[in-house]
């Protein structure tokens, strides 16, 4: 008999029961989950604490069954932390895993999968580790934004072309760029709240799709495992079909992970294109630069690129966890299995990422001469004559087409539009006077956006202080 059709030896400890042989080895090595769902071990082993201590207090098992079982799973998590934990493809998943290895550490074991399904065991386990990693990555993009919000402050009078269509439109500061993603990412770390506080529903007692007819105790569970609202009370899951089911959870995780991963994206691509020789704005920290294998001058983005490279995976995973769930009947089909792999990888993915561009913008700095150089261009306040020439009482969009041909007229003579003639700019509009050249003052032109939202340099000023405020408020 060949390798990929001979059966296992044994029956499968959980369900095999029915059954009169094993799994084939190709459907042992096909259908594991253990490569991956081993790191919901700790979140398992509490679901499995949390149940047993309700089973004793409902008198399901006895007080020496639960301690036993409780001593048991102390001496499993610690062999697991300490990487001493045998993990075996032939029982299929870390819920059996567990479950075989307490069964060899006491007979109680096999009273605590009683009013309990892998069902609901696991979708209680990645409600569990979803509330985690939630909170984990809302911690990491609040430590991201303080380092945005110290580069910010340290370069509030440095002055840069904002772009739009890739052209140079009006000056900003590099602080208030930074504020924008601070902005982004504050908003990212909100949804991370959200999806806490949709995970933060305990599903243990749906069993398999159906409840059970034994009488347990949903409430004591749901509080043991923190499944609580702000005054501390049970938050369970309302239908059990729903409960075993739903996948939502996972789909607005891996939603928030593809955006925080876009966010990241749209940085890396500013600083890949801030640090090319064309533009010259920032020196980036080698540390997180490559060379080139041929070209020894060459000092690559490459942690920046590979930051726009992860974007793509996280949108990814999105689309995997719509696709697999879009056409499943109710409730559970192995199908579902699948819905793990994306959502680790985009937590992982997401925990790097943040990291390594929060050090790299650590690292950053920013050369100021090519800067001003940049921001000298007096075309930047081109829009700035158009808001003189309004404040003059000529309507907006005249102004504009006034604007439009002194800029004509500056590129047909070769000078910069500062630089033209009194008496040719009057040629165009006469009420233009002998005031305008003031309106080409960057400071002064900056500092007359001191509007809520506006890059002036008041309110830049405000909005760090007020971010700071808020992080030192959480």
């Amino acid at each position: 008999m060949s390798d990929n059709s001979k059966s296992h030896d044994s029956s499968q400890a959980t369900w095999g029961g029915r059954f009169s042989q094993g799994p084939a080895e190709l459907m042992l090595r096909f259908s594991e989950s253990i490569s991956f769902d081993h790191s919901l071990a700790a979140f398992d082993i509490a679901c499995s604490r949390a149940h047993s201590a309700m089973l004793a207090e409902v008198g399901l098992i006895s007080q020496e069954d639960k301690a036993e079982i409780h001593q048991a799973l102390n001496t499993i998590a610690e062999r697991i932390d300490k990487g001493e934990f045998q993990w075996d493809i032939k029982l299929e998943d870390v819920h059996m895993n567990i479950e075989q290895a307490l069964t060899d550490l006491t007979p109680a074991a096999a009273r605590l999968h009683t009013a309990r399904s892998r069902n609901d065991q696991v979708a209680t386990d990645m409600r569990l580790f979803l509330k985690h990693a939630s909170t984990e990555l809302h911690v990491a993009l609040k430590r991201f934004i303080q380092v945005l919000l110290e580069v910010a402050e340290k370069n509030q009078r440095v002055y840069i072309p904002g772009y739009t269509h890739l052209q140079r439109a009006q000056p900003v500061s590099v602080a208030h760029h930074l504020l924008a993603y601070v902005e982004m990412f504050a908003r990212d770390a909100r949804r991370f709240a959200q999806v806490f506080d949709s995970a933060n529903w305990c599903p243990l007692g749906s069993g398999a799709l159906a409840g059970t007819t034994l009488p347990i105790n949903r409430e004591t569970t749901a509080k043991m495992l923190s499944f609580v609202d702000v005054n501390g009370d049970a938050r369970m899951t309302q239908n059990s079909l729903d409960a075993v089911a739903d996948r939502d959870t996972f789909i607005e995780f891996a939603n928030t992970c593809a955006l925080v991963g876009t966010h990241i994206s749209r940085m890396a691509e500013d600083m890949i294109l801030w640090n090319s020789s064309e533009f010259g704005f920032v020196a980036l920290p080698e540390a997180f630069t490559t060379g080139s294998s041929l070209m020894p001058q060459k000092k690559n983005p490459d942690s920046l690129e590979l930051l726009r490279g992860k974007s793509a995976r996280l949108v990814g995973h999105v689309q995997t966890l719509f696709t697999l769930c879009k056409g499943l009947p109710l409730t559970y089909n192995r199908d579902l299995q699948e819905d793990k792999p994306p959502v680790f990888d985009a937590y992982a993915q997401v925990t790097q990422c943040v990291q390594v561009l929060m050090e790299t913008v650590r690292g950053i700095s920013f050369r100021k001469d090519r800067c001003d150089a940049a921001v000298s261009d007096p075309l930047l306040l081109a829009t700035d004559v158009a808001d003189y020439l309004v404040e003059k009482g000529i309507a907006f969009r005249d102004a504009h087409h006034i604007v439009g041909k002194l800029v004509g007229l500056s590129e047909d003579k070769g000078i910069p539009l500062n630089e033209l003639p009194l008496d040719v700019v009057q040629g165009v509009e006469p009420q233009i006077g002998a005031d305008w050249a003031e309106i080409f003052d960057l400071e002064k032109a900056l500092t007359k956006r001191d509007r809520p939202g506006m890059p002036g340099p008041q309110q830049v000023l405000y909005q760090i202080e007020r971010w700071k405020k808020e992080l030192a408020e959480e």
